[in-house]
């Protein structure tokens, strides 16, 4: 275990771990103690739509240190690991050292491993993915990868999945064979200092059950009305977890209560998921424990 005294103050931090775990706050205290700019790893946070659902960082917390990457896309524009690091790179550079944290696993896979230099996908084909989906689900296109990407992504991450079979259809070669040419990374892990959340599940559970009740107090039910005429399930920024469930309240096919239960279980679900990923993935980072 690491403790926030062994952290230094002149080195890049890095600080993943899953949702509600409390990663924002100590961001703020490593900043406090050794300054900082603090970047945002978390690829729903980059939505303007979204900031009590997301539980991005609050005006108030704003002012204690300079934040970056935060609510800075338009609610309907497609957003990739790519574009966040053609963005986070100036800023690797920059007076302040760089404290990135988030809970999006990819993103601190792609700055300290690389990432390979993928074509965008056209739009057509995202939307005929898009209908696919929602007609027969992501395992169907689950199926149709070949079986090393399929063993490397997260299948379980509807996004992850649909991306891996845009980019087989798109460049006619797997995504597993871009990885394995993947040029060298803007951020290696050694000349960091990398800290993931290490909680017990239980801990995290009554957390994530108390941070939407919280969400739903500090206004994320008007926050929801607020998105409701411009609503497209289609559009990566409703990928919020509870977005989906407070739309639907709000178009009177679920009551709140029906509501706060199925966003509760889905954000159960996500930690998971994240738990899953960060242990299989950063088994070499630092463990913290609040």
């Amino acid at each position: 275990m690491i403790a926030l005294s062994q952290i230094p103050k002149h080195q890049p931090v890095l600080i993943a771990g899953p949702t509600a775990s409390g990663k924002s706050a100590l961001a703020l205290d490593i900043a406090a103690h050794g300054g900082g700019v603090i970047i945002n790893a978390d690829a729903i946070q980059v939505y303007n739509n979204w900031r009590v659902l997301t539980a991005r960082p609050s005006v108030q917390d704003e002012t204690q240190a300079p934040h970056r990457l935060y609510g800075h896309i338009a609610h309907d524009a497609d957003y990739s690991v790519g574009h966040w690091l053609r963005e986070v790179k100036p800023l690797l550079s920059g007076p302040e050292r760089p404290i990135i944290v988030g809970g999006t696993g990819l993103y601190f896979t792609a700055l300290t491993k690389g990432l390979a230099d993928i074509p965008a996908t056209p739009p057509d084909l995202r939307a005929h993915a898009n209908e696919r989906v929602t007609h027969e689900g992501f395992e169907a296109l689950l199926a149709e990868l070949d079986p090393d990407t399929a063993a490397r992504i997260d299948r379980l991450n509807p996004m992850r999945v649909q991306r891996a079979w845009e980019v087989l259809q798109a460049t006619g070669r797997p995504l597993s064979d871009w990885q394995d040419n993947t040029p060298p990374p803007l951020l290696p892990l050694a000349s960091t200092t990398p800290v993931l959340f290490d909680v017990d599940k239980d801990w995290l559970n009554k957390r994530i059950a108390g941070r939407f009740d919280l969400m739903l107090e500090s206004g994320a039910l008007d926050e929801a009305r607020a998105n409701l005429p411009r609503w497209n399930p289609a559009h990566l920024s409703a990928k919020a977890i509870g977005a989906p469930e407070l739309i639907a309240h709000l178009l009177g096919t679920l009551s709140l209560e029906q509501a706060r239960e199925q966003a509760t279980i889905a954000t159960r679900q996500f930690a998971k998921r994240q738990r899953t990923w960060f242990r299989s993935k950063m088994a070499d980072w630092h463990k913290y424990a609040p």
